[in-house]
């Protein structure tokens, strides 16, 4: 609907019709001449709010006869084409103006605001208006808020703005603007929140702005910025974050002792710049009250000061990429605060401070790419928060503490690239959350352990060149999440098991350079399996594309010419690769560790520091709609292709609605530990005050939703529908059962389930999913409910929800996929609902309310239709009970 009619709607019931139309006078079949464009009489209106009404089409110029309006709010909706440029002419009174996230474009009017003295509140973001910023808007004496942030704008930011005396908020990152910072903005005494990051501006920071005594928020960011950090900043007592990330600022770091006198400080951001020199000791002087200090990717010397124990309210330290050398200060272990210590891709030494342990809240703990030695401490152990363990390419030469493996929130733990020795605990399987164990390229032997079999959520094992020996163990089999195994380069003996060809999720696998004899197993990841990952083990057969013997002779030198000259040759080849791989990994780690494996692997994705928002904007071809995937409550899902060449999904959120942001927190704080085959993954997040998005898998077969209404059946057949049930039903089991807190959906439905490659069905969508505390039977309230048709009684009724709500949306689930109906479908009207009416079929009638196309051509049913369907209804009949206590766990 445009707003045009919406207008004349309001105003119709002030265009009296002339007499003779109230006595019923026809005018010949015609419609009365005041219906045809009646003109609206609102001229008392003064607030039009029609945000988030999905209008379309173009800004009505007739507004600008509303001239008592002093709210106008359009903000959310799809308009599109140019403002009109006589839009507030008339409108002396307007106060507030927002047409924020809409589709509209070209220039900003010149004179848009010529005349609206009174205007204290401009809202022009998320648009693609381009164009300069219009000199007119420094003429507005009562403005305290304006808003022109992530459009195409270009030209400079105008010192004519500095007229502003009481503007409070100035937000216009994410945009094209150009040119230097204006010292004048340093006049703009009102002025609390100051952001221009994201944009292309030039020149040094002004030392004026350290004259804005009130501003809370300097966000400079993302820009061409040059010159030193002004000391003048610490001028600002008020500061709370300070963001200059990713410019070219230089110098050194002598201005962090004059921000001392900003006391509540709780955001230092700096990386991605090009200072140098050392870290000074002042920065224990900084705000007690710091959070976040980040100077990662400059070009820092010397070692870490011990002063940063000072500040004991610091959970991140971010100093990777950087020339620092010297050890980890003893100090830094009464940080008890500290969640994030990455001082990865510098050339420290020394050990790991013994009392490491005492990091009780230390989740991220990365040294790798460093001169690191000796042992990781027994104390490791009572990181019990920790997640993320990289000391990969460091110098450490013990055994691997058994303690490190009973940490069960470990995710990632990379040890590769060292020189640990000996043989791996004997009990491995206290990380039950574990996703990547790397412990390639170290001295360690004997059997792989037993317990390997107790990780259930392993995807990622590389236990390349050591000298592990004995056979593949059995145990390998309960991997079933595995999707990367390297066992290349070590001592294994015996056969390659038949299982390894079963594991559904495995597409790479490297056996190179072992001792295994015997049939190379075939189907599954052995189907396009190189000889690379085959060469060195002599004894093997079969394959005969790889130039292996056929298994049913003895190899001779008649019969495998091919191998005898090959063999020799790849095996020369493939060790000088291994070497130079090797030596340019070491090269390159010291280059801001810029390696990329040949083979694209997630973990790029996964652990290595959160994904900047430009990383984002090049993979999406800057959010084009041609890489849509779907738009929902939240905001829209995006196909994005990083610069490992993997394929994600970008699910951004509308930082517009409150709910949003807290939907992004539900979903992380979900699946930030959750991790099961049929549960989507979050791969990564960019997080910021004015961006959030999530990085997922992609899943390119799309959603159980968009098959049930395709016409096409090829993946949906009987068995292949209870199957994505099943799945979906343990992805549940493992929310409500398995997971270390109680986790409610709140909002299953078939829109949430998303199928990859395999078509393997993922339980996605967590954006108001809930923590549940207690019993079976405790509840929570939910501030924010789910999907009609698919909402539990006593959770659309009172907002209750428990573990029995999610199973009510199992059951009608499992309605639609077999009988094809949406819930909400049009015949379910008054008393009607799906569940009835299954139920009034149930058992003998069945077949009446099948998804027909179950029925095409389908010989499985012949005779006995209701033997396969019963137990099936009746489960979705079971599940979907009104009452709580009749459903099923």
């Amino acid at each position: 609907m445009d707003i045009q009619r919406i207008l004349l709607s309001m105003g119709r019931g002030l265009v009296q019709p002339p007499p003779a139309a109230r006595h019923g006078s026809t005018f010949g079949g015609r419609a009365p001449p005041w219906t045809a464009q009646p003109t609206p009489r609102l001229h008392r209106l003064r607030f039009l709010d029609l945000r988030g009404n999905g209008l379309s089409g173009a800004i009505p110029s007739t507004i600008g006869n509303l001239k008592s309006l002093e709210f106008l709010r359009l903000s959310n909706n799809t308009l599109s084409g140019q403002i009109p440029p006589r839009l507030l002419q008339s409108m002396r009174n307007l106060q507030w103006f927002t047409l924020a996230g809409n589709e509209l474009s070209g220039n900003i009017p010149l004179y848009l605001f010529n005349n609206t003295p009174s205007l204290n509140h401009i809202n022009l973001s998320n648009n693609s208006l381009s164009g300069p910023i219009p000199q007119g808007i420094g003429s507005l004496p009562m403005l305290t808020y304006l808003n022109l942030g992530a459009n195409s704008l270009h030209g400079s930011v105008p010192a004519v703005l500095s007229n502003l005396t009481h503007l409070n908020i100035l937000y216009l990152p994410f945009n094209n603007l150009t040119g230097e910072i204006q010292k004048e903005l340093g006049l703009m005494q009102e002025l609390s929140y100051l952001h221009l990051g994201v944009n292309l501006l030039t020149g040094p920071i002004p030392p004026s702005l350290g004259n804005l005594s009130k501003l809370t928020f300097l966000a400079l960011c993302y820009n061409i910025l040059s010159g030193s950090v002004p000391q003048t900043l610490g001028n600002i007592p008020t500061l709370n974050l300070l963001k200059l990330q990713s410019n070219n600022l230089s110098g050194n770091l002598n201005f962090l002792s004059s921000l001392s006198s900003s006391v509540r400080l709780q955001h230092l951001v700096l990386d991605y710049n090009s200072f140098t020199g050392r870290i000074p000791d002042t920065v224990g002087n900084l705000s007690a009250q710091l959070f976040e200090f980040r100077l990662g990717d400059n070009k820092l010397t010397g070692g870490l000061p011990s002063s940063l124990s000072n500040l004991s309210s610091l959970e991140i330290i971010y100093l990777a990429n950087n020339q620092l050398t010297g050890e980890i200060p003893e100090s830094i272990t009464r940080m008890q605060n500290l969640v994030w210590l990455d001082v990865s891709h510098n050339d420290m030494l020394g050990t790991i401070p013994a009392q490491i342990g005492m990091l009780r809240n230390l989740q991220l703990l990365y040294l790798y790419g460093n001169r690191f030695h000796g042992t990781i401490p027994d104390s490791i152990g009572n990181l019990t928060m920790l997640e993320y363990v990289s000391l990969s390419d460091n110098q450490f030469n013990s055994t691997i503490p058994a303690s490190l493996f009973r940490l069960d929130k470990i995710i990632l733990l990379d040890l590769s690239i060292n020189s640990f020795s000996g043989k791996l605990p004997s009990d491995v399987g206290g990380m039950k959350q574990v996703v990547t164990i790397d412990l390639s390229f170290n001295f360690l032997l004997g059997s792989i352990p037993k317990s390997f079999e107790k990780l259930s959520m392993l995807s990622y094992l590389i236990l390349s060149h050591n000298s592990f020996e004995d056979s593949i163990p059995l145990s390998f089999k309960e991997l079933r999440s595995l999707e990367l195994l390297d066992l290349s380069s070590n001592n294994f003996s015996g056969t390659i098991p038949m299982f390894l060809a079963n594991l559904t999720f495995l597409k790479t696998l490297n056996l190179s350079f072992n001792n295994l004899q015997g049939k190379v197993p075939e189907g599954g990841v052995f189907s396009n399996i190189s000889l690379q990952s085959l060469v060195g083990n002599v004894g093997l057969c079969g394959i005969p594309r790889l130039g292996f013997s056929p298994c049913m002779e003895k190899p001779h030198s008649n019969t495998t010419p091919f191998l005898r000259f090959l063999l020799p040759s790849v095996t020369i080849a493939f060790g000088c690769t291994i070497i130079f791989i090797y030596q340019t990994i070491r090269k390159k780690i010291k280059n801001k560790g810029e390696v990329e494996d040949s083979v694209i692997d997630p973990r790029n994705v996964m652990y290595h520091g959160h994904l900047s928002y430009h990383e984002l904007v090049l993979a999406t071809s800057n959010f084009s709609d041609d890489n849509l995937l779907g738009t929902g409550s939240f905001g829209k899902v995006y196909k994005g292709q990083l610069s490992t060449g993997f394929t994600v999904a970008v699910k951004v959120l509308d930082m517009q609605q409150e709910q949003a942001i807290r939907s992004f927190d539900a979903e992380c704080s979900t699946l930030r530990m959750a991790r099961h085959r049929n549960l989507i993954k979050i791969l990564n997040v960019c997080s910021n005050v004015e961006f959030k998005a999530l990085v997922l898998q992609y899943m390119p077969r799309g959603s159980l939703e968009m098959l049930l209404q395709s016409d096409s059946i090829e993946h949906l057949g009987f068995l292949k529908r209870l199957d994505i049930m099943l799945d979906v039903s343990m992805a549940m089991e493992y929310l409500h059962h398995e997971h270390h807190e109680v986790v409610l959906h709140c909002d299953l439905k078939p829109s949430n389930v998303l199928f990859d490659e395999d078509m393997t069905a993922h339980v996605a969508d967590f954006g108001i999913a809930k923590l549940l505390l207690g019993d079976d039977c405790s509840m929570i309230t939910a501030s924010m409910l789910g999907t009609l048709g698919y909402m539990a009684p006593e959770y659309g009724s009172y907002g209750k929800a428990s573990r029995k709500s999610d199973v009510f949306s199992y059951g009608i689930m499992l309605l639609e996929v077999f009988t094809g109906k949406r819930p909400t479908d049009p015949m379910f009207v008054a008393d009607l609902s799906i569940r009835w009416w299954v139920r009034q079929a149930f058992p003998a009638q069945l077949a009446s309310v099948l998804d027909d196309r179950l029925l095409q051509g389908v010989s499985f049913f012949a005779g006995n239709l209701n033997d396969f369907l019963t137990a099936t209804f009746e489960l979705g009949l079971i599940c979907s009970s009104d009452s709580p206590g009749l459903r099923m766990s």
